[in-house]
């Protein structure tokens, strides 16, 4: 990922370099691969299993001097003669990903001394296509061997539509896996296109969600000449979007047949772009019938490109950003700017 920031000089040597990867609480994660290189002259040529098994060697040995460093510490510094610190190895990490503190992804192939095996599922054969046929599996190439342990990263919590997540998810294996990146641009363009020409459902792209405070925001119905209710000021996108919903559904007398979104409802929502009632979202309850009527105005103006831009771009342009790389979704770009 990021290279690794030199230790300020309060703690060590200037010359020295700060090979810890990210800490928490009482765990610390050591970039290694500078060791192992050092170790082994034949590093390069070396399988990731001899890597693996190797590194998981080292350690152990330094876990065991580090380990009597604390009887040390506690004798000259301490006075005392036993002591409850120790260093245990946990896991060996293949590679990772820090985003913040509990905010990361590693794949662990080691735990405890024990192989982990691969708990990704198998993707399709057809890497090139994500759709409802196959739920928005990743496009990335399954892990051969471990576990892709998650935390905290954005695209995993319950308001992320589960096909982008998917497909997010494969993004990260592959980075993870040493992928190309202009493999990973190729696929990133891919996706977007298919959210763009329409292949894939827009009740699949939809941003899930429970409606809360449905009450609090809404400041009256339509009155006597009015088509849409009035909100409150700090209504949410999603408050926005139940309210458009329920207001068409009052406006084109369809109450009757199709119920309204009431506090607690599930739904998802999505932008939309200009249209003759001005609405910015709107929001429709999955499983349940949508209206013909609202179906169709949905998918007459809805907004896929801020659909891609908002949830999912912005989300990749961090990740990017965080690797040292640009995404480039624009073709033209290197063929004005890279003469």
């Amino acid at each position: 990922m990021k290279e690794l920031e030199t230790t300020p000089w309060y703690i060590c040597n200037e010359e020295d370099t700060n090979y810890c990867a990210y800490m928490d609480t009482d765990s610390v994660y050591i970039h290694a691969e500078p060791i192992l290189r050092y170790l082994y002259p034949n590093f390069d040529t070396m399988s990731d299993e001899q890597k693996d098994e190797a590194l998981e060697k080292i350690a152990l040995k330094y876990q065991d001097i580090i380990t009597t460093s604390y009887d040390t510490l506690a004798e000259n510094c301490f006075n005392v003669k036993s002591h409850r610190l120790e260093m245990k190895t946990e896991c060996v990490i293949r590679s990772a990903y820090f985003r913040a503190t509990r905010r990361y992804a590693q794949w662990i192939t080691k735990q405890e001394g024990v192989t982990l095996k691969n708990k990704t599922p198998k993707k399709p054969k057809d890497k090139g296509v994500v759709g409802t046929d196959n739920g928005g599996q990743s496009e990335g190439d399954p892990l051969d061997v471990g576990v892709l342990d998650i935390k905290g990263l954005e695209f995993k919590k319950a308001n992320f539509p589960p096909i982008l997540g998917k497909f997010f998810m494969g993004i990260l294996e592959d980075v993870l896996k040493g992928t190309p990146k202009s493999e990973i641009d190729e696929r990133v363009k891919s996706f977007q296109q298919q959210i763009l020409d329409g292949t894939l459902p827009l009740k699949d792209l939809g941003n899930p969600q429970s409606v809360k405070k449905l009450d609090k925001y809404v400041s009256h119905g339509p009155r006597a000449g009015e088509m849409f209710s009035t909100l409150e000021k700090g209504a949410t996108a999603a408050i926005k979007a139940t309210v458009a919903y329920n207001d068409l559904l009052r406006f084109w007398k369809l109450n009757t047949q199709y119920p309204y979104i009431t506090q607690g409802s599930k739904i998802k929502w999505i932008y939309l772009k200009s249209n003759p009632y001005q609405l910015e979202s709107i929001a429709f309850m999955p499983g349940a019938d949508i209206p013909p009527k609202i179906n169709d105005f949905i998918e007459e103006y809805a907004d896929r490109k801020k659909i891609f831009d908002s949830i999912l771009l912005n989300k990749l342009d961090g990740f990017f950003d965080d690797l040292g790389w640009v995404l480039n979704l624009n073709p033209y770009q290197q063929m004005f700017f890279n003469f």
